[in-house]
């Protein structure tokens, strides 16, 4: 999961890149970057693994373009390299391409080993290396008409952000997995996946990226084609559950009212009758632990803190990452916790390591009794949509039941939210969202060969 950013028509626009990369932060901390294009059609870029930084900034301004695009990375099953950070740029007979991709194609591998058969040379082991290959090769005539040539045969999940001459593309794969929205500020075209990127630009929304539509923006204005296949949607609902910020609206919803929806709902699957206060694993958690406190009639409380000068642990490419990152992160607040009984509400158990620290930090500040409550559903299937859950062997609800996570974590007692309260409780729910990793229904076949993902997650 992945966060692209793109505008165009703008003096100002490297600038701008680097402000909707801020507010994208969170969707990944593995490599950051921007593509610059002048008004010549001359693309540079700066490219950097990890975060935003001071440095990253004194290069930006060194940057002076009139379109950009910036990509926050977080991978799955690709390699963490600065060959594979994003935005790609490669130069083709008819100049610059350059892209940004939030998604995973699940046939990655396989089109590209078409391409080098073809002769095609990779510089990267990312997906999205396989379309800005296929749109050099292209012989389609406008610039949105090579893209949706090279989109042609591409399976999976892609919100995308490509430049190409002096025009910038957005498309969104025909399911709609990832979100994409578009807003104007002045004459400009601005494109990002969560709409607080265009909020800290001072951009007006316009509408989101329909599913399997290409937008282009050029010198003669906005134009808009459907030439994708039409499919069944399947936005992720684990946007709503965790990724986006929740000042954010994605595929034009609130995020924050999605998760105090599924808060309440968790309240009253799952209520705790001998809690005395309720509290989140902030940040993600705090809406729905909101949601659970207004259902239950508990009070809400701060009793762990979060140092923000951490990324998030779940998007850590490694194990051992994600350990040092949990010890460093959270602190309890000991006069919150000392001699009561708790509801800590957390949004999703996924391997189960992050959580089993956090209990053992609760009960270490006094807490008397622990009652975990999830507001979504057990985690039990690989995602091949984007999302780094690679195996079942990694997912402890694909393990062990309920009761036995409960004694692995070390709480009094657990309560994830149904799969049917998750999706009634999101907006325009319970139809149209991907639910495989909670339900095993896959919207594509899955690979039977996962490894077959090496060359997956170019976002």
């Amino acid at each position: 999961m992945c966060g692209i950013f793109g505008v165009r028509g703008h003096p100002d626009a490297t600038h701008l890149a680097q402000l909707g990369l801020y507010s994208l932060q969170h969707r990944g901390q593995e490599s950051v970057g921007v593509v610059s294009i002048d008004p010549a059609g001359t693309a540079r870029a700066v490219r950097t693994m990890g975060t935003l930084s001071d440095a990253v900034a004194v290069e930006l301004s060194k940057m002076a373009g009139v379109t950009a695009i910036g990509h926050t990375r977080y991978s799955t099953s690709g390699s963490s390299t600065i060959e594979n950070a994003q935005p790609v740029v490669a130069r083709s007979r008819g100049g610059y391409i350059t892209l940004a991709h939030n998604g995973n194609l699940i046939n990655a591998a396989e089109l590209r080993m078409e391409l080098e058969d073809q002769g095609s040379i990779f510089a990267s082991t990312n997906d999205s290396e396989v379309v800005v290959h296929r749109l050099a090769r292209s012989g389609a005539g406008s610039p949105a008409d090579r893209l949706a040539d090279a989109l042609s045969g591409v399976e999976g999940a892609y919100s995308l952000i490509v430049a190409m001459g002096d025009t910038l593309l957005a498309a969104r794969d025909p399911r709609g997995w990832r979100p994409l929205t578009m807003g104007r500020l002045g004459d400009a075209v601005v494109f990002a996946s969560e709409t607080c990127a265009l909020d800290i630009v001072g951009a007006t929304v316009e509408r989101e990226v329909e599913p399997g539509e290409i937008i282009a923006v050029d010198s003669d204005g906005i134009h808009s084609t459907h030439p994708l296949p039409a499919r069944e949607p399947h936005r992720c609902v684990f946007e709503f559950v965790y990724f986006a910020r929740p000042d954010s609206r994605v595929y034009g919803e609130s995020v924050d009212r999605a998760r105090r929806a599924l808060g309440r709902r968790l309240a009253v699957e799952h209520p705790a009758p001998t809690a005395e206060l309720v509290f989140s694993v902030p940040d993600s958690s705090n809406s729905a632990a909101l949601g659970f406190a207004e259902q239950s009639g508990l009070p809400y409380e701060l009793a762990l803190i979060r140092n923000h000068y951490v990324g998030r642990t779940f998007i850590q490419p490694t194990q051992a990452g994600r350990d040092a990152k949990v010890k460093v992160k959270y602190n309890p607040v000991r006069e919150v916790l000392a001699g009561k009984r708790v509801v800590m509400v957390d949004d999703s158990i996924v391997r189960g390591t992050t959580t089993r620290g956090l209990v053992a930090l609760v009960r270490a500040a006094g807490a008397r009794e622990v009652h975990l409550r999830v507001s979504s559903a057990p985690v039990t299937g690989p995602c091949y949509y984007g999302i780094d859950t690679p195996s079942r062997e990694e997912l402890i609800a694909a393990k062990f039941s309920t009761s036995e996570i409960a004694t692995h974590l070390g709480v009094d007692s657990l309560g994830y939210l149904s799969l049917d309260g998750m999706l009634g409780s999101v907006p325009s729910g319970p139809h149209g969202f991907c639910h495989a990793c909670f339900s095993g229904d896959y919207p594509t076949p899955p690979p039977t060969d996962p490894d077959k993902l090496r060359f997956g997650c170019g976002c």
